[in-house]
């Protein structure tokens, strides 16, 4: 077996499509868009390069042929943080244990170097939305931008001595089952303050809903560990990346007394519209598959991608408030075009999300873990604090 780095378009290109061999048999694997993975390694469209570095590598056997892969990263190490832990993600393998320590290897090498001191997987070099997590239970297919791999994978983590630092649970529910009357007991309180207003994004205002996105993210969100907050360009972004498969009515908002406190974003999950009929390209006959499965309302999932309050506005029954007006709209049987509500992951150092999960009424369906692996093996391992 033989390491090699990915330094130029063939190598890159083979980064890409490496797992293909691996995944030709599991019916419910789903082939990322290239552009999506090739995004994340390119400095002009990922902003994390502006603070941080990140290096490839492919494994190959003795005729050459790609049997694994990996990628490593890092940010610049933060004032208030005591270690400096970096991340591998987009690990691939075959089903050997001498191969994937080859792959921790280099990338803990390569860490090291850099004067990093723990790594993190499998990660992003991004946003926690996307690429997070390996998936130990429920390998049902995955939604748009979201880990998927073997079983076998977890042995290879844990054998060379990762560690779980967070469980990630998604949870799922029908749309048309009913909310149950404590979720309306909850909000009650909220809804009846006159204060609170709730409404789902406008087509026609997006620069707004960026805006108020930014807002609520960066004070729900950007205080947490591993979180950066979110500039106004990069809120911008996001939400034209967003445009094309955008529906307003699932992009949900909470206001006090006309200033965001709180949101719901949901998408039709971009994995049943288009993803799964390419070849990873996004091309003519693809582009046009889409526009015919949304124009049919073949997709069936509504994904929620975050969901947040602002501190202030916490455990005054907002939560669920936002969920009942969002939920008049959703279920509406004149409307109702989607059949299941799957939430991206929720960590379990984050009791009072899953609380709003269970409340809601959905179950865990697909169980993901974020391991952590301390290159100095002496050094105590603790969980990620609860928030």
């Amino acid at each position: 077996m033989n390491i090699i780095p990915v330094v130029d378009t063939r190598t890159a290109h083979l980064f890409v499509t490496m797992p293909l061999r691996l995944y030709r048999n599991d019916p419910n694997y789903i082939r990322p868009l290239n552009a999506d993975v090739e995004a994340v390694f390119d400095p002009e469209k990922n902003p994390r390069f502006q603070r941080g570095n990140c290096a490839r590598w492919l494994l190959l056997d003795r005729s050459d042929n790609p049997i694994g892969r990996i990628a490593a990263f890092y940010e610049e190490k933060t004032g208030n943080t005591e270690s400096w832990v970096g991340g591998c993600g987009f690990f691939e393998c075959i089903h050997n244990q001498k191969a994937a320590d080859l792959l921790f290897d280099t990338a803990k090498s390569w860490l090291l170097e850099h004067g990093v001191e723990g790594m993190d997987g499998p990660i992003n070099f991004g946003n926690r939305e996307r690429w997070w997590g390996l998936l130990v239970d429920g390998f049902h297919p995955p939604c748009y931008c979201c880990n998927y791999n073997p079983p076998y994978y977890q042995e290879l983590f844990e054998h060379y001595g990762f560690q779980v630092y967070f469980k990630q649970f998604t949870y799922r529910r029908e749309i048309a089952t009913r909310l149950s009357s404590r979720v309306g007991e909850k909000a009650l309180v909220a809804l009846q303050d006159a204060g609170y207003t709730f409404g789902h994004i406008d087509r026609r205002q997006l620069g707004k809903a960026a805006e108020d996105f930014r807002s609520v993210y960066n004070e729900a969100w950007a205080k947490h560990e591993g979180v950066s907050p979110m500039s106004a360009e990069s809120a911008h972004k996001l939400i034209q990346s967003m445009k094309p498969i955008i529906d307003p009515k699932i992009i949900w908002f909470a206001y006090h007394e006309n200033r965001p406190v709180g949101f719901w974003v949901n998408i039709p999950d971009v994995n049943q519209l288009i993803v799964k009929y390419t070849n990873g390209r996004l091309t003519l006959p693809a582009k046009i598959r889409f526009l015919w499965n949304r124009w049919r309302k073949r997709c069936k999932t509504m994904f929620g991608i975050v969901f947040g309050v602002v501190p202030a506005h916490q455990r005054k029954g907002l939560e669920a408030a936002l969920v009942v007006a969002a939920a008049k709209v959703v279920q509406d049987p004149k409307q109702l075009k989607y059949e299941e509500l799957q939430m991206n992951w929720i960590g379990d150092f984050n009791p009072k999300m899953m609380n709003v999960a269970r409340y809601i009424g959905g179950t865990i369906y697909k169980t993901h873990h974020t391991y952590r692996y301390w290159f100095d093996r002496t050094k105590p391992f603790e969980r990620h604090p609860i928030l």
